[in-house]
């Protein structure tokens, strides 16, 4: 039975992300966004919520991590990706493979119109 060692979640507006990639565009896509992250949302009709989701995601799990940025832990470290049955799950990079170890990190993520929210869970391993 997996144990739970941490939780994080997020909720932001999706218009604050637009607003961000409007202002500042590939610079704010590079940094936070793998090059898979960018190609997979600009192929959807409102780019904008996928890219909300899966910055929420990345949210959720440095909270979950008990850090981000701060602890060395890169945007790109993160990656959301889709399994084969279109669950969300994350591919762990550098600090954050270091960090989890063993243990698995599960996402869920949603969104309305509006707003964008995911939820990530740190099992122990």
């Amino acid at each position: 039975m997996a144990v739970v060692k941490a939780i994080g979640i997020d909720i932001i507006e999706i218009e604050r992300i637009k607003n961000v990639i409007d202002k500042w565009g590939d610079r704010f896509l590079r940094k936070v966004y793998t090059p898979w992250e960018i190609s997979y949302c600009q192929e959807k009709a409102y780019p904008e919520y996928s890219f909300a989701a899966r910055f929420a995601v990345k949210e959720a799990v440095f909270k979950a991590l008990g850090g981000g940025t701060e602890i060395g832990i890169k945007w790109t470290s993160i990656e959301v990706v889709n399994h084969r049955s279109g669950k969300p799950m994350i591919k762990m990079g550098g600090k954050v493979k270091e960090i989890v170890g063993e243990g698995e990190i599960l996402i869920s993520i949603s969104h309305t119109h509006r707003y964008a929210v995911a939820q990530a869970l740190l099992l122990e391993g």
